[in-house]
């Protein structure tokens, strides 16, 4: 497990929510030095605020809060939230060849991993590489979609993956998101799942891409391969979005060419002693990062509080975990770690949704608690 450092965050500007004791509600914070400092205020009492204003780093600069903790006890104390509040939370998917590939694979398997061995061969040998450079929407890829369906192994999955829209789904409500060493939650009728580690933006209400951080768009490949219609049941549950740990904003020192560049690493550790290490790199997207967000929000819709998007992973676990042909799937106490050098690293473990902590403290919640103090 990659543990939470402040020497991971020696450079840039990093925004995120604590859990603030004394107010029983969260504060916004700036991270400085090893120092989280409380930046709340009635300019900006969200994180939503914070992303809208114009210039969101110069405002940090002239309104520099005071220390509230050390980041160490924060992550001692499981005081860390996930960084975003009011927004809604958005993801992109089968925006990656390969991981569109699996997709193909779960829906022509129904859900059932016995089968996803000999399908990923047939699949394999018909697509191979041919899907890696290709631009979505391009004329080229039309070819490519023309001559899959003489094939007959056309899906919707390669209909998003390689054609002019992308796809864009609801993850999880505002306020639901989980934060750096929370539990991540598995709807219990799942056997067949899966850590997704992906590059989330934090977009404001303007569509301008403020910053970004890191997720687990946590998946449920036997759910959503029985039917995409399941998809909603297959990706919001109790504890199922995690993000963090901290927005790191666009200044001087990071901007969305360095996410487009962006590597990321997975790491899986069992309590059984199992470990997988996996990776995703943002290079291989076959679709720009500008791209997803003006497909996202724009004259067709609009998002008053802005959004964090989830822009798809290139990673898919395909080696056995348990018995042969039946690929990877999470067993309960699995600690999950995604992390990239630019925005730290996210680490959760793996519970039943049933199981983690219950999601009460919502936007209501959250507007009272403000207002107590004093914010609204």
């Amino acid at each position: 497990m990659v543990n939470l450092t402040a020497k991971q965050f020696a450079s840039g500007t990093f925004v995120g929510r604590i859990w603030l004791e004394a107010a029983d509600g969260p504060a916004l914070v700036s991270l400085r030095d090893g120092m989280l400092h409380d930046v709340t205020s009635k300019a900006a009492p969200t994180m939503r605020d914070l992303l809208e204003m114009d210039d969101p780093v110069a405002w940090l600069a002239a309104n520099p809060g005071a220390p509230v903790m050390a980041l160490g006890d924060a992550v001692s104390r499981g005081l860390l939230l996930a960084p975003n509040d009011l927004q809604a939370v958005k993801a992109c998917g089968v925006t990656f060849a390969r991981s569109m590939v699996e997709r193909v694979i779960e829906e022509k398997a129904a859900g059932n991993p016995a089968l996803a061995e000999k399908i990923r061969e047939r699949v394999t040998s018909i697509i191979g590489d041919s899907l890696r450079n290709l631009k979505a929407g391009s004329d080229e890829a039309m070819k490519v979609k023309a001559a899959l369906i003489e094939e007959g192994v056309w899906s919707q999955y390669l209909e998003v993956g390689i054609g002019p829209d992308a796809e864009v789904f609801s993850k999880a409500q505002p306020m639901a998101s989980v934060g750096y060493g929370a539990e991540v939650g598995l709807h219990p009728i799942s056997k067949w799942n899966n850590p997704e580690p992906e590059v989330v933006l934090a977009v404001n209400s303007k569509g301008v891409v403020q910053g970004a951080t890191l997720g687990n768009d946590v998946n449920l490949r036997d759910v959503e391969g029985r039917s995409a219609l399941l998809l909603g049941k297959a990706k919001d549950n109790n504890a199922s979005c995690s993000i963090g740990p901290f927005i790191r904003l666009f200044d001087a020192t990071y901007s969305i060419d360095h996410v487009r560049n962006a590597d990321l690493t997975l790491r899986v550790e069992g309590e059984d002693g199992y470990v997988l290490d996996g990776k995703s790199s943002m290079k291989e997207i076959s679709r720009d990062p500008l791209d997803l967000v003006s497909q996202t929000i724009g004259r067709h819709h609009q998002y008053p509080d802005g959004f964090m998007l989830f822009m798809g992973t290139l990673f898919a676990p395909v080696e056995d975990r348990d018995h042969k042909g039946q690929g990877f799937t999470h067993k309960l106490g699995d600690v999950v770690t995604i992390a990239n050098p630019e925005l730290g690293s996210l680490t959760n473990t793996v519970r039943l949704s049933t199981e983690c902590k219950p999601w009460t403290f919502g936007v209501r919640a959250l507007m009272a608690n403000l207002a107590r103090r004093g914010l609204l």
